[in-house]
């Protein structure tokens, strides 16, 4: 059985006297320990789609299963209860509360769960470890770099031990070099810790390092084409 199972996922906008649908009856399933990338044009609906898996939005119509739960038919309160025990949001903009310190905006998801204060304190301090940030641990996010501050982004999405990691653009705002080290950090995520991953980019090259690669294209998910290998002609 799939850990993410969505059945005829449908979401419309009204714009005007216009009805945009950026997602017709999608039909998608991804593995325990998938790493999956979506990429797509400029409004295509990528980001809908990374939202409505998380929660964040609700779909017109269809159904959305992770693991044993239907998200689509939870209330407002127990889908906020859902969201924290079990899904990671990494966000493109890094969304940390400014005046707290890196080691209390990882351990912000935490608070929502019941745990005690020493478990909140192992979690957060592994947490930090995993992407290399013991070290800044008291440091607020206008004393880090954007690669720290995504990667206490990447630290509070996994804190909570998710069985899904969602990331929207996680590298859309870095420069290559530290745009590199979260690729790194997202796939060493996967490979070595097992976590399951979507990931939304409109690179490429960020795209390739998935697994697997899907398209959204026309209010559909497809998958992409994996690129034919060269062959070397070797001349006499």
């Amino acid at each position: 059985m799939p850990l993410v199972e969505i059945l005829g996922l449908t979401k419309r906008f009204r714009k005007g006297d216009e009805v945009i649908t950026p997602l017709d009856d999608v039909d998608l399933a991804i593995a325990q320990g998938e790493f999956v990338s979506l990429m797509g044009s400029s409004g295509s609906g990528k980001s809908t789609l990374l939202n409505l898996i998380a929660g964040i939005d609700r779909a017109d119509a269809g159904q959305i299963l992770v693991g044993s739960a239907d998200i689509t038919r939870l209330s407002r309160r127990r889908l906020a209860d859902w969201r924290a025990a079990h899904l990671g949001y990494v966000f493109q903009m890094h969304n940390l509360v400014p005046v707290l310190t890196a080691y209390e905006n990882v351990e912000l998801p935490l608070l929502l769960l019941r745990m005690s204060r020493a478990e909140r304190r192992n979690r957060v301090e592994l947490a930090l470890e995993v992407v290399g940030l013991t070290d800044r641990a008291d440091h607020y996010p206008r004393q880090l770099s954007g690669g720290q501050e995504q990667r206490v982004g990447v630290a509070r999405a996994i804190v909570a031990g998710p069985a899904l990691v969602v990331a929207d653009e996680p590298t859309g705002n870095l420069d290559a070099e530290t745009g590199q080290q979260i690729q790194d950090l997202l796939r060493r995520l996967n490979v070595e810790l097992g976590m399951t991953l979507l990931m939304v980019t409109h690179d490429a090259g960020v795209a390739a390092i998935a697994g697997r690669q899907l398209r959204l294209e026309r209010g559909q998910v497809v998958e992409a084409p994996v690129p034919a290998p060269v062959h070397h002609v070797k001349r006499a």
